[in-house]
């Protein structure tokens, strides 16, 4: 199964203190022999790694236990895992809360990988997922239309349209009357087609079944169909390739559509860092730095965050209020509260960040970036001094403990 928002954000609610969340990713690899015993040494020596860190850090019997359930079912499934070369794998579990979801995702993660916390480690789905619209690819011609949802690498057809055009008589009648005729009533007819696929996309964005689209046609239908596509319908496609709707083969799509995907995340990322940059040197809508992004998080003022690929960080947050804060100190300056230290913070904003629908983009290779803190975001706006960090900082956690109040707190 493929992960959609949806589970994302359920992941990013749980929380278990007592028991423990694992969270395990497995990126294929190519084997040096056909035994496939790499794979399998390889996640044994995970597992034996992280029940000793769990032993180390905890006297909890309940969440050790727990959490070696959790692993001994990991490395029964290894055995499958070595024959997979085509998708990685993501497994979160709990079984003292009889927690087990497994989802594939392309092979492109950095590396296997299995952690055990009280929070799920999402940062390599936030990866694939955090800037990536709903996407939909449609192909059509004069009397077809095919219709694609496009999640992680996989294809899946959703029921088309098939308008079957009128055909010439035998005879073209008096001087090429009824010729003439026939054609235009093809002509029409392959107009109204045109309409209704525009009326069904329309439609999908309407309803949320995508909010990005890709068109793969000739150039001759893209000519015929474009005229009738509403203003907002346009501005969601994401580009066009040609193909052949009877011909082209599910590869074929998946490849083209993929391509336009990438281009368009690499050109919007470049054009962010550059806005993000910008507003912040002008006191905008801009904010660089770990300290002002928490804040701003905290404040509900971000949009979009923008994170370096490999940014680590220290932070503490309180036990209490939830309050992250980038200096390292043993009380909550919100609440008083104690704090309790955070190795990677990157990982510690995800939830807060997915849950309320934050676009992330993870930035490589950008000294200019690299310069401000390799984390920055652009804002929706900026709270006024009437709002204090301790209010903005109890409305985030009754928003996260309450997702129903979600809406209302990002509006």
């Amino acid at each position: 199964m493929t992960i959609a928002r949806e589970q994302l954000r359920e992941l990013a609610q749980f929380e278990d203190s007592t028991s423990g969340a694992v969270s395990f990713y497995f990126q294929p690899v190519t084997p040096r022999n056909k035994s496939h015993k790499e794979t399998v040494i390889l996640i044994k020596d995970l597992a034996r790694e992280a029940l000793r860190n769990l032993e180390a850090r905890t006297e909890n019997k309940e969440r050790r236990d727990s959490a070696r359930a959790d692993i001994d079912r990991i490395l029964r499934l290894s055995a499958d895992l070595r024959s997979n070369g085509t998708h990685a794998k993501a497994v979160f579990a709990c079984a003292a809360r009889n927690v087990w979801q497994e989802y594939d995702l392309p092979p492109t993660l950095a590396a296997t990988q299995l952690f055990v916390d009280q929070h799920f480690h999402l940062k390599p789905i936030a990866h694939l997922l955090g800037a990536l619209p709903g996407l939909g690819v449609i192909l059509v011609d004069r009397h077809r239309a095919r219709t694609f949802d496009l999640r992680l690498g996989e294809l899946t057809e959703r029921e088309g349209l098939f308008q079957s055009l009128s055909r010439k008589g035998r005879s073209d009648g008096f001087a090429g009357y009824d010729a003439g005729h026939a054609e235009r009533r093809v002509e029409d007819e392959a107009r109204q087609h045109f309409k209704a696929v525009a009326a069904l996309l329309k439609e999908s964005l309407e309803k949320g079944l995508f909010e990005k689209w890709i068109l793969g046609c000739q150039e001759v239908h893209r000519t015929l169909l474009e005229p009738q596509l509403h203003a907002y319908v346009s501005q969601a496609l994401l580009g066009q390739f040609n193909a052949d709707v009877q011909h082209v083969t599910r590869d074929e799509i998946r490849s083209q559509a993929q391509q336009i995907v990438d281009r368009w995340q690499s050109d919007r990322r470049r054009r962010l860092v550059a806005q993000v940059l910008s507003q912040a040197r002008g006191h905008g809508r801009g904010v660089t730095g770990l300290r002002r992004v928490l804040r701003s998080l905290e404040m509900g003022e971000v949009q979009t965050l923008l994170i370096g690929e490999h940014f680590q960080s220290h932070a503490v947050e309180c036990r209490g209020c939830g309050h992250l804060d980038a200096h390292v100190v043993n009380f909550c300056p919100v609440c008083a509260r104690p704090t309790q230290e955070i190795v990677d913070v990157g990982e510690a904003i995800l939830p807060r960040v997915i849950l309320r629908d934050v676009e992330t983009f993870y930035v490589k290779d950008n000294p200019e970036f690299d310069q401000v803190g390799n984390i920055a975001a652009l804002l929706r706006f900026r709270v006024g001094n009437t709002q204090t960090i301790s209010s903005a900082a109890s409305e985030m956690k009754a928003a996260i403990d309450y997702p129903g109040r979600l809406r209302r707190f990002a509006s």
